[in-house]
Formats: structure tokens, sequence, C-alpha cells
């Protein structure tokens, strides 16, 4: 779906409460863009923002910010958001690999769901749990470095658990066949046609 072929996509998204028109400005100062202190957590590739949306409502008090590299995936979000009022929700439409150019030392948690696995062994640098990228997220968190995973691809999952082990990580949690609360739009499909979700939590 391409942004140019929806109508007043731009005005609708630019216009938007719950997109930040100029992320960079804000390093180092997110928790002023929430006016509060709380806790921050941040999904890479928030997709149509199932997912975001729903832990939001759920807990008032964490900050979530949802980064998606397609507008006119992020227009999807507004839509469902037009008739809710949700004061710890941000969007930002940027590439992730200028991340940590837009925090430093305020994120909690990150999340990566459903990542693009970029199979071919010379993109391997693109997933976003190469090391490329997690050298990137190094210094974007608060404390300790958290990160919660899951894909429905059994070999990103594997490449992944090497790579955090490789990286510092210790795994806390890891189940081949879990059934979430909260889940994306790309979960919900899955699960419909039987297919196993592999989960993450690691910490370093």
């Amino acid at each position: 779906m391409r942004l140019k072929h929806i109508k007043d996509a731009e005005t609708l998204i630019f216009n938007s409460e719950y997109v930040v028109k100029n992320p960079f400005e804000n390093k180092g100062n997110w928790n002023k863009v929430f006016g509060n202190n709380n806790p921050i957590n941040l999904e890479i590739g928030m997709g149509k923002g199932d997912f975001l949306i729903s832990l939001a409502i759920d807990n008032p008090n964490i900050n979530y910010i949802g980064i998606e590299k397609y507008a006119s995936v992020i227009l999807s979000t507004i839509k469902k958001l037009n008739d809710l009022k949700i004061d710890n929700l941000k969007i930002i439409c940027v590439d992730a690999f200028k991340i940590e150019e837009i925090f430093l030392n305020e994120i909690d948690l990150l999340y990566l769901n459903f990542s693009d696995p970029w199979p071919k062994k010379r993109h391997a640098k693109r997933r976003l749990t190469s090391d490329v990228f997690l050298s990137k997220y190094e210094n974007i968190f608060k404390l300790n470095k958290i990160i919660e995973m899951k894909t429905d691809n059994d070999d990103l999952f594997d490449y992944s658990l090497e790579s955090f082990e490789k990286n510092g990580y210790k795994i806390l949690d890891e189940n081949r066949n879990i059934i979430s609360k909260y889940k994306t739009e790309y979960e919900k499909k899955f699960l419909e046609k039987g297919k196993n979700i592999n989960y993450c939590k690691v910490v370093k």
C-alpha cells in the first residue's frame, strides 16, 4: 500500500497528536514528551499498532513508543486511535537504523515483534538482532538492557538466541510455542494458521 494513493494520508499522519514530528530533537528528554518520569517501553516495527495500543490502555503508568518505517502502515494505526484518548503512547516514523540518534539512556524495555527475518546470509546485518543493531541498542537503555522478542520464523529465532548470547545477553525466558495476552496483527494470523510463535526475553 503506497502512501500517495491514500487521500489526505500525510495530513492525517502529521497532524496526529500521537506522531512525534521531530524525534531527533528529543534525544535524552523523552520523559518531557510524556510529561512524567514513568518507564518507557519501545517497539521497533510496530506495524498496525495492535500490540502497543493494547499495552498502553492496560498500563497507564508505562509510556510506550512505536517505531515504524512506513507511513502507510502508521496511517492504519492512527485510524484505530481516532476514537481513543491514550496519553502514554507516541509514534515515530523513522528507519530503526537511526535509533541511537533518537534515544539516550531512557528506554526500559525493547520489543522486537515479527521483525523482517532477512533470510539471505548476505542480508544478516539488517536483522534487528544482528551484531550491528545490538550495538546500536547499547546506549538507548536506562539501566539493564532488556529485550523481548517474538517471531514466527524459527531460523531467525535460532539466529537471534545465538546473537544475544554472543553479545553478552542472558536468556531469562524461552518459549517456542507461546500464546501471548498481547498480540500483534501478524501473530493473530499465524496462530489462526496453526503456526507456532517463538518468544524470548533477554537481559544484559
